[in-house]
């Protein structure tokens, strides 16, 4: 009995974040699947929220919302456990440094893009295999890769092109990550601060306006990266065996030539 409580009060609390965290992340994928699918064809120049919702539906049904499912949750089970439990842990540490006290905006902010660089150095492989499973449909019929589960696309990027293949784009993964935890998680944190002591709210009307805050935030900070990321991971060698781009600042500068600051901003509503 007593070590049984030993074990609980010991290894538990160290876990729980990232179990939490994990958790969370692969129930929200469930839900924002369809959206975020939405989203990369946006970035991939298949039109409006509306067009592509349309095209989608008519052209490969209502289960092609959910394609990439398997990438998505391996990616929330690897990079949101290690994001938001290093976060925790880290915020932890950070409070006992400062005698218990609630930290700076600026600390929180340094935590999260901490976590948010843990999190993608781990979740990249999974995540390069998502962006490829939701951009195949719009390759022409001979380029598609066709892989049909996240274990199968990460097997093939191995075979094919070799293991260091798994974290391409991986660069402005950590990028995109740092900034969106920056973003989310530490602007979450304030606005639970300014809601529940500023304006008295109750529990859930705090949870609901942080939640809003910090999802603002969060995208504002991240989708120029996450452009970059979308069009490093989905892009394929022409005739040639020459790419499109030959990295990220290479991207980000056609991509500014081309289509102005705004373009690194392509689905920002979605």
């Amino acid at each position: 009995m007593a070590n049984e409580k030993k074990t609980q009060t010991g290894v538990w609390p160290k876990i729980k974040p990232f179990v939490n965290g994990g958790t969370s992340g692969m129930l929200a994928t469930c839900v924002i699947q369809p959206i975020d699918m939405i989203k990369v064809r946006i970035q991939l120049g298949q039109g409006s929220a509306a067009t592509v919702t349309k095209t989608m539906l008519r052209n490969e049904g209502i289960g092609a919302f959910y394609k990439g499912l398997s990438a998505g949750l391996l990616r929330q089970a690897t990079y949101t456990t290690a994001r938001l439990g290093s976060f925790k842990m880290l915020t932890t540490k950070a409070i006992e440094a400062n005698d218990g006290k609630p930290l700076p905006l600026y600390q929180k902010a340094l935590c999260g893009l901490t976590a948010g660089a843990i999190g993608a150095c781990f979740g990249s492989p999974a995540d390069l295999a998502l962006i490829r499973m939701q951009a195949d449909a719009t390759l022409p019929a001979a380029q598609r890769r066709n892989y049909s589960n996240a274990f199968h696309a990460l097997y093939r990027i191995v075979g094919d092109e070799g293991v260091l293949a798994l974290w391409k784009g991986a660069g402005p993964t950590v990028v995109r990550a740092m900034a969106l935890n920056m973003g989310m998680l530490a602007s979450y944190d304030q606005s639970v601060e300014f809601f529940k002591d500023s304006l008295g709210l109750g529990e859930a009307a705090t949870v609901i306006g942080a939640s809003a805050v910090s999802g603002f935030f969060a995208s504002a900070c991240s989708l120029p990266f996450d452009y970059v990321k979308t069009q490093i991971q989905k892009m394929q060698p022409d005739a040639e065996g020459k790419y499109p781009y030959n990295g990220s600042l290479d991207c980000a500068m056609k991509t500014l030539k081309s289509g102005g600051p705004l373009k690194f901003y392509t689905g920002f509503p979605v």
